[in-house]
């Protein structure tokens, strides 16, 4: 057997065509980096989101009147004195009224009140403002004693004694 003629110094293969360079390896790393980036900032914003409608807090009457404008049609937590005399069943739920130390809230609550609510206990009530009234769809009561051990000289009543 003849042995082969050695290949052109052009690199042709002998042919006359050039031979096809090999395809630059794919770095596939930008990738990974984008849709990490796009993971972590989806992450980051359900955090956010999550963390920020969970927050555990609350407006005392006072504050709330203060901030009415600041609040606006925003669904917070009210935490005020139920005062005696105003409240009023509905088919629909309960209205009264409630108390800080300076100032006083019209609430209107669609559903059942707890067992436990009553004039002149303290309550919180879940909702926003319409105009100067207090929608409200959730009152919680918390136990007197418990409440006061936890929040010294926050609800005092109307005649001025600490609740």
């Amino acid at each position: 057997m003849a042995p082969s003629p050695p290949a052109p110094a052009d690199g042709s293969g002998g042919d006359g065509r050039r031979p096809v360079p090999a395809p630059a390896p794919r770095h596939p790393r930008w990738r990974l980096i984008v849709v990490g980036a796009v993971l972590v900032g989806a992450f980051g914003f359900l955090l956010a989101k999550g963390l920020g409608s969970s927050l555990d807090y609350f407006e005392t009457v006072d504050q709330a009147v203060h901030a009415k404008v600041m609040l606006g049609t925003k669904t917070f937590r009210l935490e005020g004195l139920v005062v005696p005399g105003t409240v009023h069943r509905s088919p629909s739920g309960v209205n009264f009224v409630a108390a800080g130390s300076k100032d006083r809230v019209h609430v209107i609550n669609t559903g059942n009140p707890p067992e436990l609510f009553q004039p002149d206990i303290p309550v919180v009530v879940v909702g926003h403002f319409v105009g100067d009234t207090f929608v409200s769809n959730q009152i919680i009561v918390d136990h007197s004693s418990q409440y006061v051990a936890k929040y010294p000289n926050r609800v005092k009543a109307p005649n001025g004694s600490t609740r």
